[in-house]
Parts: C-alpha cells; sequence; structure tokens
C-alpha cells in the first residue's frame, strides 16, 4: 500500500485502481523522438495543405474549396492509413505517429473548417455555410470508408493477382442471409 502522492487515500493499492486506456501511465510517457517525428510529420502535411490554398484560393465569404479537399482527401488518406498500419506493416513505432497524427493531423484543419465556416456566416452566406459544414462531415465519413473499403480491396486484388478475393459476410445482410 503506497501512497502515491498524487491524493490517492492512504491504504489503497495503486496497482488495483481502475486505469483510464487513454492515460498513458507515467513509465510509457512520450518519448522526445516520437514528439519529433510527429513534429516533422506535423510541418510536412502543413506544407502540403498550404500549397493546395495556393492552388485553390477563395475570398472571404467564398465556399472554401482547398478547406473542403484537405480535409475530405485527408480523410481518405487515413482510412488508407490505418489498413496498412494495422492489417499490412509490422508494427512500427513511427509510422503512425509520423504519417497519421504528423503529415494527415498537419494536412487537414479542422479549424480552420470551422472559421470557413464562420466565414460564410457573417457574410450573410447561411445555406452555403450549412452545405459547407454538413458536406464536410459527410465527405469526410465517406471519404474514411472509401479509403479503407478501396485499399482493402486493392490488397487483395494484388495479392491474389487477378480479381478481388471474396470479402466474408459481403452482400449478406445483416441477418447473414443474401441482399
Amino acid at each position: 500500500m503506497v501512497d502515491d502522492g498524487e491524493g490517492t487515500p492512504p491504504g489503497t493499492d495503486v496497482d488495483d485502481l481502475p486505469v483510464d486506456p487513454d492515460v498513458l501511465p507515467r513509465a510509457a510517457l512520450p518519448r522526445w523522438d516520437v514528439l519529433a517525428v510527429i513534429a516533422a510529420g506535423g510541418a510536412v502535411g502543413s506544407l502540403g495543405r498550404w500549397g493546395l490554398t495556393l492552388l485553390l484560393p477563395h475570398p472571404a465569404g467564398a465556399f472554401p474549396w482547398a478547406t473542403f479537399a484537405a480535409n475530405t482527401a485527408g480523410c481518405a488518406l487515413l482510412g488508407v492509413l490505418m489498413v496498412f498500419v494495422v492489417e499490412m506493416w509490422p508494427p512500427s513505432r513511427y509510422a503512425r505517429p509520423f504519417l497519421g497524427v504528423g503529415v494527415l493531423g498537419g494536412f487537414t484543419t479542422f479549424s480552420t473548417f470551422m472559421l470557413d465556416a464562420r466565414s460564410l456566416l457573417v457574410a450573410g452566406r447561411t445555406a452555403p455555410a450549412l452545405a459547407y459544414v454538413a458536406g464536410s462531415l459527410a465527405a469526410g465519413l465517406a471519404a474514411v470508408v472509401v479509403g479503407i473499403r478501396g485499399t482493402r480491396l486493392a490488397v487483395r486484388r494484388d495479392r491474389t493477382h487477378g480479381p478481388a478475393a471474396p470479402v466474408p459476410g459481403a452482400g449478406q445482410g445483416p441477418s447473414g442471409r443474401p441482399r
């Protein structure tokens, strides 16, 4: 029974307390190397988004196509990445932090998304603002699904060197019967 010095009642065995899976124990705190990899990826992704805004500029109050494109493409790429990281590649300390958190985190921009929506509202363009918010969310979710399914299909096709192998449960409804 150890008092951890952080408000745990004396007499409580710290090892018996429930652990929040989203909070890392002290021994597993992020290391500087991972933070450096995330920062480097963020710089790369941010430069990519900046380049996209140069290609697709928009005046204040106009539809923000660059942000819409960056967020939608980033969602699709995140779906692709997760298939590779979780299902294909061997475990890597740096792949997900660099590519997912860093590059795609820097490339996508939901803070600019909200500022763009606000700009549309301030310009009196309520319908485009609502379409932008709803469309961005729908396009992002659809892009993740397309990224995951498309990557799985492509990988399966590549592995079999022919038409895509059937997906277990594909073409069946929730009850297991054909659709």
